[in-house]
């Protein structure tokens, strides 16, 4: 990976699975089996981003994903990668439409509400089945949190990534 790109987190190793080094993933991709369809993979290992050659990879079940890579034969010598993030390069990413954004694009947006009035930055991007929800935390505040559907057009009426802002119809709550 390059000094001036940043990676895209897809994902973690969960743990070592089975006797030939195979190691357990936890997919953040949605469906989370198109993780397999990212390449280059790159695991942070030692404080830096390594690139890891991926020899066999499958789906067992609804829902388990399994990795072999490369040189990795042991559960001894898979050990040592569980619980390392899993990262790719932005460039292969799929192009993306108009008003549809990565959840990475969102991190950090500065949030406005239909008064422009400041609810703080994007934090975190949570899953919640229906409808993901977004994490909103005013600067120098512990404790206090904005949750907002992330519904485009109902609630977020604007992204704007050039600027980094977003506007949301959300009223405060006094």
């Amino acid at each position: 990976m390059q000094e001036n790109e940043n990676p895209i987190i897809v994902g973690r190793i969960g743990g070592v699975y089975g006797v030939r080094g195979w190691l357990k993933i936890e997919s953040y991709t949605r469906p989370k089996e198109n993780i397999f369809t990212y390449s280059p993979w790159y695991i942070h290992v030692d404080s830096s981003w390594k690139e890891v050659d991926i020899e066999d990879f499958q789906q067992r079940g609804s829902g388990r994903l399994l990795v072999k890579m490369t040189g990795v034969d042991t559960p001894e010598a898979a050990r040592e990668y569980v619980r390392c993030k899993l990262a790719v390069t932005q460039t292969v990413l799929p192009a993306l439409n108009e008003g549809e954004y990565y959840w990475h694009d969102l991190m950090g947006l500065e949030v406005f509400n239909q008064d422009n009035i400041s609810l703080g930055n994007v934090k975190d991007i949570v899953e919640t089945g229906a409808n993901d929800v977004l994490v909103i935390k005013k600067v120098g505040e512990k404790k206090a949190k904005t949750l907002i559907p992330l519904i485009m057009e109902v609630f977020v009426k604007r992204v704007d990534l050039v600027a980094k802002t977003m506007h949301v119809d959300w009223l405060i709550e006094e």
